[in-house]
């Protein structure tokens, strides 16, 4: 199997992106997609967020539990801690796989 390469996508590249299909300023753009992820970062600690044929996100907390270092087996505490569980739509999914 052919190996690919991660590729991270920031903020910065959403912005570019939107820039280069609307024609708005850059800075504008940028602005607005700041906006936007702070709504839905809001939104999310507040409840669950679904996007419709996108995903749903979800917090979850984890309970404190006991962890170990493979290579010492030395064991420290992993606190309790609030996770965001993500699932994928199966519109999306569908849209993938065509």
């Amino acid at each position: 199997m052919p190996e690919t390469k991660k590729t991270n996508f920031t903020k910065k590249d959403i912005s570019k992106t939107i820039h280069s299909k609307i024609g708005f300023s850059f800075l504008y753009i940028e602005e607005v997609t700041n906006d936007l992820l702070s709504i839905l970062i809001n939104i999310l600690k507040t409840k669950e967020l679904n996007i419709k044929n996108f995903a749903s996100f979800k917090i979850t907390d984890k309970n404190e539990r006991v962890g170990r270092n493979p290579k010492t087996q030395i064991e420290y505490k992993i606190n309790s801690r609030k996770v965001v569980k993500f699932k994928v739509s199966k519109s999306l999914i569908n849209k993938l796989n065509k």
